[in-house]
């Protein structure tokens, strides 16, 4: 078999059990240990897994009362992580409504320096009002609004990465010119929203550009997606739907003209792991034991825009006065994930939040490595998924459990590697080295990642002499 899985372990904290927290297992403080991160890169990397992915969020609400937040900066944390790792990828998310691209650009591109070429950036637009607030909003952007910032942010960002081109770095001693400036660009862009006239201060990184991910499954975030992810992380509860979006995703972006195999659909999966069935679905009601479900009323209202209580907790989700998706200026992916999920099961308001509580809308499985095994090979053999983002439930335990028990047996099967084949990212999920759009004569505008810029206008120029300090 030549086509693999990719496999990326999303990390949080000490798992993305709502209550992994308070259980035995866990040490509640160590999300704000380098240590504690460190080793479980280490774990990852110890079982040839892609890479590791980490959220955030920035603001804090309510259920900071209930549920453990480590509020470390990705980028930070990563940083920590590269010089303690040698192979596995690092993924850190940055919105892209609360940044700048000259910034964004610069810190990416000196932890591709920094790791060898083992950056990647998930890219959000953020969907909460709180966050908006931190950031001298009122309210937050409306939805198409954000992702049309959000192309923008992106454009530059890679027209900086490529400002630098491939051997502009000489260092020739005996000469003393260090830099060709020949081959060092302004950009010179001027959009909606920015305007960066460049180049970026940091040279070329080893990647050319960090890996882009994505992973909003809206409307607009399929059309994003389409454009620049080269990962998607996406949540789905049933083979039949994560199959119909990476096919209808692989569509879009062969309409754009990008290669749609070159566009890798990775699913959340929450596996709940034990040497029997039994032992895994205990685990899993000792977890749902523990939610609070003050938390979770919390949470699901914040999903629902709906201000929910106890009383609702015995309700069906579909009796519930929804509000149309059209009209959610949040995560609107999640919104009709959940109330999906709800209506076609037929849940109560409690029994969406113990779901909820598990993995957050994403898939979960309990049982055995084998049974683990078994369901990642028939979504991936279905055309599914090209891989998953594994979230541990707890973690370090269940993490170590699937990397000592369910790789081994994917393995066997020939579905996953046994060593890495490269030594960046990029070569991790089979995805090529991109030139530099100012080699050879060309501009910004005519970078093949994204066609031809449809925000802003890129007018690159080549530096005649070293960059004055």
């Amino acid at each position: 078999m030549t086509r693999q899985l990719h496999l990326n372990a999303f990390l949080m904290n000490v798992g993305h059990h709502e209550a992994a927290w308070r259980h035995p297992l866990s040490d509640p403080h160590a999300g704000r240990s380098a240590r504690h991160f460190i080793d479980l890169a280490r774990t990852a990397e110890r079982g040839k897994l892609d890479s590791i992915f980490f959220a955030d969020g920035l603001a804090v609400g309510a259920a900071v009362r209930h549920n453990t937040q480590g509020g470390l900066d990705p980028l930070a944390i990563l940083n920590a992580v590269a010089t303690h790792t040698e192979r596995i990828g690092l993924i850190a998310t940055v919105s892209t409504s609360f940044t700048h691209p000259f910034t964004v650009a610069r810190a990416f591109a000196s932890l591709d320096h920094l790791s060898g070429g083992r950056a990647g950036w998930n890219i959000v637009t953020s969907g909460s009002e709180p966050e908006a607030r931190n950031f001298d909003l009122d309210r937050h952007h409306e939805h198409a609004a954000r992702y049309r910032r959000a192309a923008e942010h992106v454009d530059v960002a890679v027209a900086l990465w490529d400002s630098w081109e491939d051997g502009a770095v000489v260092a020739d001693t005996a000469s003393g010119e260090y830099v060709d400036t020949g081959r060092v660009h302004e950009i010179r862009h001027r959009g909606e929203h920015f305007a960066v006239q460049g180049p970026l201060t940091t040279p070329r990184s080893p990647q050319g550009r960090p890996v882009l991910v994505q992973a909003g499954s809206s409307e607009d975030g399929r059309e994003f997606a389409a454009r620049y992810a080269e990962a998607v992380f996406t949540a789905w509860q049933t083979l039949e739907e994560a199959r119909a979006f990476a096919v209808d995703l692989r569509a879009r972006a062969a309409r754009v003209g990008r290669d749609p195999d070159l566009v890798k659909v990775l699913p959340g999966i929450v596996p709940v792991i034990g040497d029997t069935e039994a032992e895994a679905r205990a685990l899993a009601a000792e977890l749902d034991e523990l939610l609070v479900w003050d938390h979770g009323l919390a949470q699901l209202s914040g999903i629902l825009t709906l201000s929910l209580g106890h009383a609702d907790l015995d309700r069906p989700l579909a009796e519930l006065e929804l509000p149309d998706p059209g009209r959610i200026n949040g995560n609107r992916s999640r919104y009709e994930l959940v109330t999906d999920l709800g209506r076609r099961e037929r849940l109560t308001v409690r029994q969406v939040i113990a779901r909820l509580g598990g993995g957050r809308g994403h898939r979960t499985f309990t049982g055995t490595p084998e049974q683990v095994a078994d369901t990642l090979e028939e979504w991936f053999t279905a055309g599914a998924a090209d891989g998953f983002n594994v979230m541990a439930p707890l973690q370090p335990s269940q993490l170590e459990r699937f990397v000592d028990g369910v790789v081994p047996i994917l393995q066997d099967r020939g579905l996953f590697r046994r060593e890495y084949a490269g030594s960046t990212l990029r070569e991790h999920y089979g995805l090529p080295r991109p030139a530099s759009a100012f080699a050879g004569g060309g501009t910004a505008t005519s970078r093949p990642l994204t066609g031809t810029a449809a925000t802003g206008t890129f007018a690159g120029r080549r530096l005649a002499a070293p960059v004055a300090g």
